[in-house]
């Protein structure tokens, strides 16, 4: 069907050709024959002229028609145009009708806005009206939007509009300005078409702060409308805040949150607590402020798991009671319920829930497939994962994903050429480069693994790395000196299943499993790795390992 549109495009296109050329023939043989017929019969001169325009004028008309119209035996037929569809009927709108897409299949990459304010330092909230847009097409069945990672990946790059779009792999961008002076706004959005820049809508809005979501959700709209996909649904309770400094805090949150850093996680916590004092009915804030809390505690070698964990749950069951028609509140509980409690069953009821409310989300899809992943069903769990990469290709986190779900597959090479993507994109991603020593590691190329591993953070990475190349190699003084100098290290029991992943390459069975131990009742996250993970290959025969899946609620197969 979209081949069959393309062609239709360029035929339209051809017939513009043809007919301005049989113009320009049927002119200059009018001119050819009147001019000797005119003196032949004694015209004046002025007749001439008076021809010449008459045919100038019938070039444009020509131009419109031919591009407007098909010519055809059975009389004229107007052909379909998406410049002339921007705006939909009031109707389509109300009813949310299904519209026959032509750019669908191209997909949108949401540009981050650029900050016009006078303060530099509302940059985040610029950031954060794209962001809500993004994750407002996002929920639009059959539309593919770029995720928040790739996208935003474009921000500060002088590159054209041809070149964004190619590295993006989508033929639609959206891109804009916010200017935020007191208690108004100003945002203006342009969609373009990538590959020629044509502006396919555009429009400046100037409202109050406590507009802004009925401006995000007309920016929207518009969009769908533009681009003739299937309309968005109307705003429901609980996606918005009435309180413009809530909003503030929320899309500061969210920009804190997206760095990663325990530093960014720790402030996240705190502008997100202050977004739901101010509105306590302000859902994705909770579930903003759950997600932060968790990764806080998880990260923070001063965070306590047992007590902070159990707060973000509550908070994510508070983002579900406000908005249960939100995937943000489902999508947190999973996280919670698969990394901190081990609730396979009930993550999986949050994921296909969240994925039914958005599922064009490369956030829920990563999640689903670490989920699959970690039961065994690594199949399933590359399909979701490479499903997550064609949305968000940029994401190192999806491709670090995919490299350890391939390193348990035991397709190496794939494993190496993820990892290398997600550091291509993300020099500093930690476990990309750890995975990518695996990768290495397990194909005897020794010292590439080395130098791999030493790219690694934290330092933990570098250590084992070290450790476990030494080993391979046969320098057992070596790796026991490393191994002695991690388990000085004062944190060690945060990183108690790499402790054991060190022992198990070790051939140290017993030490392995005393250390997964240690895993268990920290709630170690690297657990979720357990089944498939080839480093702990040689422990699946002991009689100990179905008595730890038993504890961690794994099914054996």
């Amino acid at each position: 069907m979209e081949r069959l549109k393309r062609l239709m495009a360029e035929l339209v296109r051809r017939r513009v050709v043809r007919a301005l050329v049989a113009w320009g023939l049927v002119t200059f043989a009018v001119l050819q024959i009147y001019e000797p017929v005119m003196h032949g019969l004694h015209l004046p001169e002025w007749t001439l002229s008076f021809v010449v325009v008459v045919l100038g004028l019938g070039f444009p008309a020509t131009l419109v028609l031919a591009w407007m119209f098909d010519l055809k035996s059975g009389g004229i037929e107007r052909t379909s145009s998406a410049l002339a569809e921007e705006e939909v009927p009031a109707a389509g709108r109300a009813t949310g009708e299904t519209l026959a897409g032509d750019a669908e299949a191209g997909g949108i990459a949401v540009l981050p806005f650029a900050n016009l304010s006078s303060d530099k330092e509302q940059e985040y909230f610029s950031d954060g009206i794209a962001e809500e847009i993004l994750n407002a097409l996002a929920q639009v069945e059959g539309l593919r939007v770029i995720g928040r990672t790739s996208s935003f990946s474009m921000k500060g790059r002088n590159e054209d509009l041809r070149a964004i779009g190619q590295r993006l792999g989508v033929a639609n961008l959206l891109e804009g300005s916010v200017r935020k002076a007191g208690t108004r706004v100003r945002i203006t959005a342009q969609l373009i078409e990538a590959a020629g820049g044509t502006h396919r809508w555009s429009r400046e809005f100037d409202r109050e702060l406590t507009d802004v979501f009925a401006v995000q959700d007309e920016i929207a709209q518009a969009v769908v409308a533009a681009l003739r996909v299937k309309l968005l649904p109307p705003g429901r309770p609980g996606h918005a805040t009435a309180i413009p400094v809530a909003h503030d805090q929320y899309l500061l949150g969210l920009t804190f949150l997206a760095r990663g850093s325990v530093e960014a996680y720790s402030r996240a916590v705190g502008a997100l607590a202050r977004s739901v004092e101010l509105d306590p009915a302000y859902a994705p804030a909770w579930a903003a402020l759950a997600r932060a809390r968790y990764w806080t505690a998880d990260q923070d070698p001063r965070g306590n798991p047992k007590v902070e964990w159990p707060r973000a749950m509550a908070e994510a069951e508070q983002a579900i009671a406000l908005a249960p028609h939100l995937a943000d509140g489902y999508f947190t509980r999973a996280l919670l319920r698969q990394f901190a409690m081990q609730d396979w069953t009930g993550a999986g009821a949050d994921l296909e829930r969240a994925r039914a409310l958005n599922p064009g989300s490369p956030g829920i899809l990563l999640q689903h497939g670490t989920l699959l992943a970690a039961l065994g069903r690594l199949e399933e769990a590359i399909a979701a994962l490479e499903e997550a990469a064609a949305l968000d290709p940029l994401a190192a986190e999806i491709q670090t994903a995919l490299a350890e779900a391939h390193l348990g597959n035991g397709t190496l090479d794939l494993a190496e050429a993820a990892a290398t993507r997600a550091l291509a994109v993300s020099p500093e991603h930690g476990r990309a480069a750890r995975s990518l020593g695996f990768a290495l590691l397990l194909q005897r190329r020794y010292e590439e693994a080395s130098v791999a591993f030493h790219r690694a953070s934290p330092v933990l990475y570098v250590y084992m790395g070290e450790v476990m190349v030494a080993h391979a190699q046969g320098r057992a003084e070596e790796s026991r000196r490393g191994l002695d100098a991690i388990l000085a290290l004062p944190y060690v029991l945060l990183g108690s299943y790499q402790v054991a992943q060190i022992h198990a390459w070790r051939g140290e069975v017993d030490l392995a499993f005393e250390w997964l131990d240690h895993a268990v009742e920290g709630h170690d996250g690297g657990l979720t790795h357990l089944k498939y993970d080839p480093i702990l290959r040689d422990l699946r025969a002991d009689a100990r390992y179905p008595v730890l899946l038993s504890r961690l609620n794994l099914p054996m197969g």
